[in-house]
């Protein structure tokens, strides 16, 4: 039963923890609407610190359901937890896997707001090179690029 309570416990913390990242994100998504880079260097650096311990309980959650009994072959950990039978463990699971579900989609957006910033200011750079009527090329990720993107625009 330790283990059953401990993983209770790292998912509590989880569950924690990702209420936390998620208004994190939101703070993020606002910082970067109105480009505020200072604000978004220290909330970018909660975020990081905030994931790395998300991360190191995962692991260890790992650790504790082997010691339940649990084969990372046979499948799902929250399959594991619902087939013993264990209903608050499994609820607590389910409670955590949903917050991090809603904190990737605050992340892609958040990404997705990054992508068009970089893609607005590769034009301000096209423009300032004079290269802004040239064809455009597209690289093997599906990213577009001047033809003179490669031209210095200063040398010292």
């Amino acid at each position: 039963m330790a283990a059953i309570d401990e993983l209770k416990d790292l998912l509590s913390q989880d569950i924690r923890q990702l209420d936390a990242l998620a208004d994190i994100l939101e703070q993020e998504k606002s910082c970067l609407s109105s480009s505020d880079m200072q604000a978004l260097q220290a909330i970018t650096t909660e975020k990081n610190t905030l994931l790395d311990q998300i991360r190191g309980r995962a692991r260890q959650k790992i650790h504790t359901l082997v010691a339940m009994g649990y084969r990372p072959e046979s499948g799902a950990p929250s399959r594991f937890i619902r087939s013993a039978g264990l209903s608050d463990l499994a609820s607590l699971w389910s409670q955590a896997n949903e917050r991090l579900t809603f904190c990737q989609e605050i992340n892609q957006n958040n990404g997705r707001v990054i992508s068009h910033m970089q893609k607005r200011l590769a034009r301000l750079t096209d423009i300032f090179r004079g290269a802004s009527s040239q064809q455009k090329l597209y690289g093997a990720h599906g990213e577009q690029t001047g033809a003179s993107q490669r031209t210095i625009l200063a040398s010292a």
